[in-house]
């Protein structure tokens, strides 16, 4: 993706926490010539080398993982909160625009079976629900259902290659219109507005 240079996003603890915090994404391969994309939650891990890797499972039904072999290397994109800003909150004219964090992630896919499968669903499910009352774990389901559930799904690990991360947070404005942004964003009526209103007090504190 285009990133404007002032809008690099480079602080990896900030960019892991993000694709944690967004981890339903959308992972794109090409399937006969053409784009496909389906969405999916995803676990941030590292492998058995060490290797910073993302694993998810996909239905059977689903044609794109038959295309992994041919397509080795595919995208995953995470989005994060977003939010549009009016070009009357400056205190001159401009143009209207959009603030967001995003990140793409490129790498190497493989498919997964057996324990490394089982270990991507015991992740999946813990993580999810932790903190939640009357927990569930895999572990504790029938081993004919897990089994039964496994032969319909397809596990998947990408080796990641590259990240492009953009945080597009309206750095390029003086302080004055920053913080009316920010101030606009606060008292908007919708959570995702408030969200990007924390994002931009994060890295301009006033």
């Amino acid at each position: 993706m285009y990133i404007h240079p002032k809008n690099l996003w480079e602080n990896e603890p900030e960019v892991i926490e993000f694709i944690q915090k967004n981890a339903f994404a959308t992972l794109i391969s090409q399937v006969d010539g053409r784009p496909w994309a389906t969405h999916l939650p995803f676990i941030l891990d590292k492998s058995p080398a060490g290797e910073a890797v993302l694993h998810g499972h996909l239905a059977k039904a689903n044609l794109q993982w038959k295309s992994f072999s041919e397509n080795e290397q595919v995208l995953i994109l995470f989005q994060g909160p977003h939010a549009y800003i009016s070009s009357s909150w400056y205190n001159h004219e401009n143009v209207p625009t959009w603030n967001y964090l995003a990140v793409h992630v490129y790498g190497k896919i493989r498919i997964i079976e057996g324990e490394e499968l089982m270990h991507h669903l015991k992740s999946l499910v813990d993580g999810y629900e932790n903190g939640r009352p009357n927990r569930v774990h895999v572990e504790t389901m029938s081993e004919a259902y897990v089994e039964s559930q496994i032969r319909a799904l397809v596990g998947i690990e990408v080796k990641i290659e590259e990240v492009h991360a953009s945080a597009k947070l309206s750095q390029n404005r003086d302080d004055v219109n920053y913080q009316n942004i920010v101030k606009k964003l606060e008292q908007s009526a919708f959570p995702l507005d408030k969200e990007v209103a924390e994002e931009m007090k994060k890295r301009r504190p006033y």
